[in-house]
């Protein structure tokens, strides 16, 4: 099953995304150009083999809920995020919250 979820931060509205898999959930949260997302997100591919796509994304492990990579800091960004003020130990909503004050 899949789940979208509106998620009001700073006025603006980004998007949670759950998808329920055999014995696992994948989370992300999406706004403006850019997305936070569990640790099933594989910083160090966006960052070497992607890298000409420039994706702003960042990583929060050990979270089970939409609330909870919220409310995580983020373990992992990626090079784009960094050019963006977005960087590890930043919580997961500041980051979205920075994300979406981007694309106004």
């Amino acid at each position: 099953m899949i789940k979208l979820v509106p998620i009001v931060i700073d006025g603006y509205t980004a998007l949670g995304v759950e998808v329920l898999l055999p014995k696992t959930t994948l989370l992300a949260i999406t706004a403006g150009n850019g997305y936070i997302m569990c640790g099933a997100l594989d910083v160090a591919l966006l960052n070497d083999k992607l890298r000409d796509r420039g994706i702003l994304a960042g990583r929060a492990v050990g979270v089970k809920t939409l609330d909870q990579l919220l409310d995580a800091p983020l373990e992992s960004v990626t090079h784009e995020a960094e050019l963006a003020g977005i960087v590890p130990g930043m919580q997961g909503r500041e980051a979205v919250a920075r994300m979406a004050s981007m694309s106004v």
